[in-house]
């Protein structure tokens, strides 16, 4: 038996609206039956689908789980990403790694490295 990741789930507060972020971050659009309260991303393609999820409770304290982006041109992906709706936290550069940390529009936390080589 072998175990394969299906799906990243995020709890939100909207759906719809956290999805469109998420598929402009990956140059992407969001699935065809996405709505207020249930939509996904990337479904039809190789690896996991980003799907998003309305729940009541908001969000507490720094998210346990996140996402390390990486990209070749940092500092052009970044900006693009603040114009998107991220907000920077802070920059890193640590472990031989150079980083930024990011929010997305509701406030979960992403890093974005800058590829080497």
């Amino acid at each position: 038996m072998s175990v394969t990741l299906e799906n990243i789930a995020v709890d939100c507060t909207d759906a719809q609206t956290l999805a469109t972020f998420w598929a402009a971050v990956f140059s992407t659009e969001v699935d065809a039956d996405g709505n207020q309260f249930f939509a996904t991303v990337n479904r039809a393609a190789a690896g996991p689908t980003m799907m998003f999820l309305q729940v009541p409770e908001p969000r507490n304290g720094k998210n346990r789980l996140h996402l390390d982006l990486v990209a070749s041109d940092w500092a052009a992906e970044v900006d693009r990403l603040v114009g998107l709706g991220a907000k920077r936290l802070d920059e890193h550069n640590e472990y031989g790694t150079h980083w930024i940390t990011l929010t997305d529009p509701e406030g979960n936390v992403f890093d974005v490295a800058e590829q080497h080589g």
